[in-house]
């Protein structure tokens, strides 16, 4: 093997030294003898990152300023949020946006963008995306007269349909010199699928319109770039991603700078703190910190922050889809036999996977392997749009059950939960 080879390798990570580093994971802890896979709706989080959100918290803490530690504290904890923000989707930290939630988020910069939008306008949304990425935009259009206009699912290979097949238009069939936004996903939570960014930000561009990107499942599963996937907005969740409940934007400063939301009198009009309402949650910031060095630190590595945070990535992502193809590959069993049916089946996805169990309440068989300590919800987990796409299609009589991967889980879970499968099908 060639020097060069060898550094186009990952590095392997080691899960178990990392699994050490979560209380939630100690075997001696309440949360032992669990498989966990929801990490879809959320990971467990590291230590450090609790830690973080505690120093922060005791402090001494006050709202910024530069007299007092207290003061400081909070700026620093400002300041090294955007920074680290900024390292991990590739923006500019001038760019970077707490909010609540990525759904608050998208709901507030909806209201502002809309002010811009008039009758007659049109936004597209897709088939595909959770429904944080769907309703905020039909509601903002609504009041603003403007007209939403859909790329469709393929529910047969759970991608969206961007080239013209005579049923569904395709993106030059609902682009137009009217559209004033794209809103798509990086990677839908439901079915994994990743759609060609790059693709839809030309196309989108081509016609004058933003492409806004909900990068909440995707933001976990590949190391994201504000710049090279062409997304003009890309939100996503910490929590997703071993951090705190909260949710950031990432956003060219000078697109930022045109965009005008509801905000009190007296608080600042500079970019981007006019889209933070309120004193913001210094520790939380400070969690959001850690986790993105956490993150960075998965595997050790040299370089930037950024830098490190692609070695890691790499070695997470070469981890979960190891574990993604046992995965499949037991479902594949189960298929053979009409016990499971797959949905995620694009070409392009995460280690994400959503199966309908025929003949049985899904419901029913994650509560079987719920009583295996195997956490393997059932649902549709507010992805109304696909949802709804694959019922049309006939591909879905009810819920079914999402698994999903972190670089936590280890092949003891994957053993234990086809296993459990076996057992309740």
């Amino acid at each position: 093997m060639t020097a060069a080879s060898q550094a186009a390798r990952p590095s392997a990570l080691d899960v178990d030294a990392l699994r050490s580093r979560f209380p939630s994971l100690d075997p001696a802890g309440p949360g032992a003898g669990w498989a966990l896979f929801d990490a879809p709706g959320g990971t467990q989080t590291p230590r450090e990152v609790g830690e973080a959100v505690a120093a922060a918290l005791t402090g001494p803490l006050s709202n910024r300023g530069a007299t007092s530690p207290s003061q400081r504290l909070a700026e620093r904890c400002v300041a090294d949020f955007r920074a680290a923000a900024a390292d991990l989707l590739d923006a500019d930290p001038r760019g970077v946006v707490h909010g609540r939630s990525a759904t608050a988020i998208t709901y507030d910069l909806s209201r502002a963008l809309a002010r811009t939008w008039r009758p007659g306008d049109e936004v597209v949304l897709s088939r595909l995306d959770h429904d944080a990425n769907v309703r905020p935009w039909v509601q903002a259009a609504e009041r603003a007269g403007a007209v939403v206009r859909w790329l469709d699912l393929d529910a047969e290979t759970s991608e969206l349909v961007l080239d013209d097949d005579g049923e569904a238009p395709g993106l030059r069939g609902v682009l137009s010199e009217r559209t004033r936004l794209v809103a798509v996903t990086g990677a839908s939570n439901l079915l994994g699928t990743r759609p060609p960014l790059r693709r839809i930000a030309d196309a989108a561009h081509a016609v004058g319109a933003l492409l806004w990107v909900d990068g909440v499942h995707a933001t976990a599963h590949e190391l994201p770039s504000l710049r090279r996937s062409g997304a003009d907005l890309w939100v996503c969740s910490p929590y997703k991603f071993l951090g705190p409940h909260c949710g950031v934007l990432a956003a060219d400063p000078a697109l930022l700078e045109t965009l005008h939301p509801d905000k009190l009198v007296p608080s600042t009009d500079a970019v981007p703190e006019r889209f933070e309402l309120g004193t913001l949650p210094y520790e939380q910031l400070a969690g959001v910190t850690a986790a993105v060095d956490a993150l960075a630190g998965l595997v050790a590595a040299p370089g930037t922050r950024r830098e490190r945070l692609a070695a890691s990535s790499a070695a997470a992502e070469a981890h979960e889809d190891r574990l993604r193809g046992r995965i499949e590959a037991g479902l594949a069993e189960l298929a053979d036999r009409g016990a499971v049916v797959v949905h995620s089946r694009a070409a392009d996805r995460t280690p994400t996977l959503y199966f309908s169990t025929p003949g049985r309440d899904a419901a029913a068989v994650s509560a079987a392997l719920a009583e295996q300590r195997v956490l393997a919800p059932a649902g549709w987990f507010y992805a109304e749009e696909p949802y709804r796409a694959l019922q049309r299609a006939g591909a879905l009589d009810g819920p079914g059950i999402r698994v999903g991967t972190a670089p936590y889980t280890s092949d003891e879970d994957v053993t234990r939960l086809l296993d459990a499968l076996r057992a309740a099908l």
